[in-house]
């Protein structure tokens, strides 16, 4: 019986494999003959091209479904049927029409027609496919919401022509744009929402800001507000916080409730931070950074110290000219340390064989060339690519900035494609104030990449209640790829203080400079400028001040030593930043020596507090001996460093106007204090202690200098209205001259268009 069983088992497998090779060998057939149908436009030898199929090939079930995969994929065809018979293969086409003409209506804009152009794909003179029209619809409406125009309508209509033709129109139904009535910030945030809405780029609509276009729900500035909103967090110790998709929520009609969503989870320290190296580096090239992982040890997680380290790895071992290196961290979390190792490991020698640029339309090759940091022919270096895309995104001219790298044709060889998605670059800003020291409106324009270029070029204006100040400046932030900044500039000034100081100036001039890191955080800037001036006095101005009524012509050079620590140059909270300015006179009447010297040092003394120290000194002194500074020139303290006191209202006076002096100093303090208003999302006080003096008067030995402390203690309230920023501080003097003029309460609220 199991011997029956057994041959009936095994007759039925080998019948079965019997069939498969029999199935087989009945479809790999050898072809003698190939016969396309149905083809008018598309040629024989294009068909049977894309088919890749040729008479004497052998044919299978694979190779037809292949045929049939490769010749749909042309687009050419709404319908393909393959079939043999015999020795002959038979493929019968149905062409698709083409497309004689793509219209988008509904939209005046030149600017987004022309994103919209490049975006969908079918266009004219190629083959018309249903699914591909549905889905540049989809791409079309998916955009336009991107940029504000949430509830656009688009219809897709296709008319047949004739001889196989169609066209294709796009009607697009704009309706208004999308306005943000809200900004929210939900979850355990840890820090208040004014705090977070300084941060994100996107701003509540109100109705007199008609000129910011972030007023409207657009999905690239939500994307990088996420972005602005995550360094933040990641800068303040939280590495694994989790700003959730920002979503928005339908108000009313036209206007949404932004949402952000935040998830903080706990603080994370730095741990032990370890180097690894190849045995053959000199380890004591590494030596400064082994130091900064001591002392960074315990202290709250940081992104930009991160890179900083990252920073320095990359410039000693370019330095030592480790050429192929690779840089990468491992980082393990135990309890709420973080130990981080930094492996630097060399790599097979490759060299780079070519360096494409894919994507800039409007920027020139040149610019984005000058910025990598790697070239043709040189060795490949993991270190140096990652740092040109770094460089390509920093200058925010992109979307998008995306490297791949491939093998050459050597074996031993890269080819390196940047692919970058070009962004609008050019800004119109507007803005004003009111407070105690008057009104203040502001103007502005600003074109980042200018012609492509790379070139930054931007007019501003100011104007107040005793000033206006216009400039236009055009700067070069890479010359000649140097790594050196270029700037040349025009100006305008005029200053109106009869009523306060007894006189009036007007200047008119020009300047050229430049500036580059001349060390590691340490800026070095060097500048020349030249002003025609003409001052005016009037009847109350005294006989001295009326003397220097005239015309005058003044050349200067400057320089600029900067030495700059802070941790982030935006809302910082530690390190210290230390400037020095110096104007020396070339040509000149008065031969008006200008120094001037601030220090500000900034640190956390708890949980969300932010204590900040500073230190101004200024001078200005004439070099020549028997001359007197002009008045334009004399010393004033801004209303920032002495509050309590009404500004320009302190120092020297001769007769009834205060003229300023050859000396001027100030040291401030403050502190925030995060406790009081903690329950209040728009409000945050600063407690202050403002010292300073100003004095020296080189016209007239006789009129007091006016040398003595002034200073004055106080709270500081900063308030995020609906209207725009409130500040407004309450002071109590502590010590003054009898001739000052105190003023306790001062209030400034500003706005934007």
């Amino acid at each position: 019986m199991n011997y029956s069983f057994k041959n009936i088992y095994l007759s039925i497998i080998l019948v079965f494999i019997f069939l498969i090779i029999s199935t087989s060998i009945s479809i790999s057939r050898e072809i003698k003959n190939i016969i396309v149908k149905g083809n008018d436009r598309i040629s024989y030898e294009t068909i049977t091209m894309f088919a890749d199929i040729k008479a004497g090939d052998n044919i299978t079930n694979e190779k037809l479904n292949s045929i049939l995969k490769e010749l749909y994929k042309t687009n050419f065809f709404s319908n393909i049927s393959v079939n043999l018979e015999n020795e002959t293969l038979i493929i019968d086409v149905l062409e698709a029409p083409i497309i004689e003409k793509v219209n988008l209506t509904g939209i005046k804009a030149d600017k987004i027609k022309k994103v919209l152009n490049d975006l969908i794909k079918l266009k004219s003179r190629s083959s018309y496919n249903d699914f591909q029209a549905s889905n540049d619809r989809s791409l079309i409406k998916s955009y336009l919401r991107n940029i504000g125009y949430y509830f656009a309508e688009v219809e897709t209509i296709i008319k047949n022509l004739d001889n196989n033709l169609v066209k294709i129109d796009h009607i697009i139904e704009l309706g208004p744009k999308a306005k943000i009535k809200k900004i929210s910030f939900i979850g355990n945030k840890i820090f208040k929402d004014s705090k977070l809405r300084s941060l994100i780029v996107s701003e509540e609509y109100k109705f007199w800001k008609f000129i910011s276009g972030r007023k409207y729900l657009n999905q690239d500035t939500i994307n990088f507000d996420q972005r602005l909103l995550r360094n933040f967090y990641l800068n303040k110790g939280y590495y694994n916080v989790e700003i959730n998709t920002s979503f928005a929520k339908l108000i009313n009609n036209q206007e949404f409730e932004l949402i952000f969503n935040i998830n903080p989870q706990k603080k994370i320290f730095f741990g032990d931070l370890t180097l690894k190296i190849p045995n053959d580096f000199n380890s004591t090239n590494f030596n400064e950074l082994n130091n900064l992982f001591k002392n960074i040890k315990g202290e709250p997680y940081s992104i930009n110290i991160v890179n900083k380290i990252l920073k320095k790895i990359d410039t000693v071992t370019l330095n030592e000219e480790y050429k192929s290196i690779n840089a990468s961290i491992e980082e393990e979390i135990n309890n709420n340390n973080l130990n981080i190792i930094f492996n630097i490991e060399e790599t097979e020698k490759f060299f780079v064989e070519k360096i494409n640029i894919f994507g800039n339309n409007i920027t020139r090759e040149s610019v984005i060339r000058n910025n990598l940091e790697i070239d043709e022919g040189d060795p490949y270096n993991e270190i140096l690519q990652k740092k040109s895309e770094n460089n390509l995104k920093s200058l925010n001219y992109f979307k998008q900035v995306k490297a791949n790298v491939i093998d050459g044709k050597d074996k031993n060889s890269k080819i390196i494609n940047f692919q970058v998605t070009e962004k609008p670059t050019g800004e119109i800003s507007a803005g004003a104030g009111f407070g105690t020291s008057g009104g203040t409106f502001q103007f502005g324009v600003k074109e980042n990449n200018y012609l492509g270029k790379g070139l930054a070029v931007n007019a501003f204006a100011t104007i107040n209640a005793e000033s206006f100040k216009g400039t236009f400046n055009v700067i070069n932030p890479n010359f000649n790829n140097s790594n050196k900044s270029l700037n040349a500039g025009l100006q305008a000034i005029e200053i109106d203080r009869m009523d306060t100081n007894g006189y009036k100036t007007n200047k008119t001039g020009f300047n050229v400079g430049t500036e580059f890191e001349y060390y590691e955080d340490f800026y070095l800037g060097i500048s020349s400028r030249s002003f025609y001036e003409k001052i005016e006095t009037d009847s109350t101005a005294s006989a001295r001040q009326q003397s220097q009524k005239g015309n005058y012509w003044d050349t200067f050079i400057s320089g600029s030593f900067d030495y700059d620590k802070r941790n982030q140059k935006f809302k910082t909270d530690d390190g210290f930043r230390s400037i020095y300015n110096i104007d020396i006179p070339l040509i000149s009447d008065t031969y008006t020596l200008t120094n001037t010297y601030s220090f500000k040092k900034f640190s956390s003394l708890y949980e969300n507090n932010i204590t900040s120290f500073s230190i101004f000194l200024e001078s200005a002194n004439s070099i020549n001996s028997g001359k007197d500074v002009k008045l334009s020139e004399r010393l004033f303290l801004s209303s920032g460093r002495l509050r309590g006191f009404e500004k320009g209202k302190v120092g020297p006076k001769d007769g009834n106007d205060f003229i300023g002096g050859n000396f001027a100093t100030a040291l401030n303090a403050s502190s925030t204090l995060p406790v009081l208003f903690e329950n209040t999302q728009n409000i945050d006080a600063t407690i202050f202690l403002d010292v300073a003096n100003v004095w020296g008067v080189d016209y007239d030995s006789s009129i007091d200098d006016s040398d003595e402390i002034r200073s004055a203690i106080g709270i500081g309230i900063d308030w995020f209205t609906p209207v725009g920023p409130l500040t407004f501080s309450l002071a109590e003097t502590l010590s003054k001259a009898d001739t000052d003029v105190e003023q306790s309460f001062r209030f400034n609220i500003g706005t934007t268009f």
